[in-house]
């Protein structure tokens, strides 16, 4: 089996997305003292914008947490556990993208 170079760089793509995601996430936690979550949103005004880029970038994590996490306790579906995971992976490799490309502009590359 062959990998092209394209698809290892989705691959990298989409594991660099995954891996800012979680750490975004995580250090908000660790700074705010609360978990990351869309509710962040609800509170409107000022808050809601200056949550907006960070959940912009967090979002594959929060959805996959909620996800396991529903799975685990309210046991849902498969397919929606599925689902999920596409849409949180589909939107790390969008993140990722946008970070490499925004690394690369910055180093001159």
């Amino acid at each position: 089996m062959v990998i092209t170079p394209a698809a290892l760089d989705s691959i990298r793509t989409l594991c660099i997305g995954l891996a800012l995601s979680g750490l975004i996430a995580s250090a908000f936690e660790l700074f705010a003292a609360r978990r990351a979550s869309f509710s962040l949103l609800e509170r409107g005004g000022l808050p809601a914008v200056a949550a907006l880029p960070m959940l912009a970038f967090s979002a594959p994590f929060i959805i996959l947490r909620n996800t396991l996490r529903g799975r685990r306790i309210e046991g849902r579906p498969m397919p929606f556990v599925m689902l999920a995971t596409v849409i949180a992976c589909g939107w790390s490799l969008l993140s990722g993208r946008v970070a490499l490309d925004l690394a690369a502009l910055l180093v001159g590359a």
